[in-house]
């Protein structure tokens, strides 16, 4: 299959599957996509999600043949991404889990806009990230100009949008683009073992958290605060904070009688 999507305990991965064309994705795959991305959501089992790209790569962006078939007219392009390419970052702005991606080799196009969607990113010294659309003529198409500067600060983020330059894995690790850095052959490891580390966090807290930074963007400091004792006042009722204010103060107590 040209996507996977997989469930391994409280973790799910979704993986691009055409390595001979660097994972290039066509408007089939995107349908599966944005299906693995609901899937995970409606699944209470699932805690975390891993995205990945299968033989050394990541995402080359979309297939080229498949922009052929695409009526040659201004509204039949802007249908072509509101309709089905940005099917996708409408299920990513849904899903409350942690979602990381996990970048060997090339995120380029509307594979690097895939990946910058993700909460984080975890790459090797072979990430290759760009922003290439300006080489060709193009806008960023799935989303680079909403998420980059949010993720590098909007100088850099118009450097890159407007060069096209290349940035490797370690230079991506320096600019805050990628949020850990490791050799080819741990990447995955360590992906997965953080992402079970999160999915052993109280689901509802970690989903509290993510909802509090992701409306932090179009929000003024008084909305923010004011979500936040929402959230508080929630997160203090649950069975785990109970559980672990009683531990904490088991430890303290133990600590002061010199236990």
């Amino acid at each position: 299959m040209d996507l996977e999507y997989s469930v391994e305990g409280q973790v799910a991965t979704i993986r691009l599957n055409r390595p001979h064309l660097k994972n290039a994705f066509t408007f089939a795959m995107l349908e599966q996509w944005t299906r693995a991305l609901e899937q995970a959501q409606a699944d209470d089992e699932v805690r975390a999600v891993v995205l990945t790209g299968a033989g050394g790569a990541f995402c080359s962006g979309v297939e080229l043949s498949e922009i052929a078939t695409v009526e040659d007219s201004p509204l039949a392009h802007k249908h072509m991404l509101t309709r089905r390419v940005h099917t996708v970052a409408r299920a990513v702005e849904q899903l409350d889990k942690p979602l990381i991606a996990a970048i060997d080799g090339v995120a380029v196009g509307a594979g690097m806009d895939m990946a910058l969607m993700c909460d984080m990113r975890f790459v090797s010294p072979r990430a290759k990230f760009s922003e290439g659309y300006v080489k060709v003529g193009l806008v960023p198409g799935d989303g680079g100009c909403f998420y980059l500067p949010r993720i590098v600060g909007e100088a850099k983020a118009l450097e890159l949008l407007m060069t096209g330059d290349l940035v490797d894995g370690e230079e991506a690790l320096r600019i805050g683009l990628a949020t850990k850095l490791f050799d080819p052959d741990e990447l995955l490891p360590k992906t997965y073992e953080f992402a079970r580390r999160l999915a052993e966090a109280p689901p509802a807290h970690v989903q509290l958290i993510k909802s509090a930074v992701r409306r932090a963007r179009t929000s003024d400091l008084a909305t923010s605060l004011d979500l936040i004792s929402s959230h508080m006042g929630i997160a203090m009722a649950t069975k785990d904070h109970r559980e672990a204010m009683r531990a904490f103060r088991e430890r303290r107590q133990g600590h002061y009688e010199g236990a």
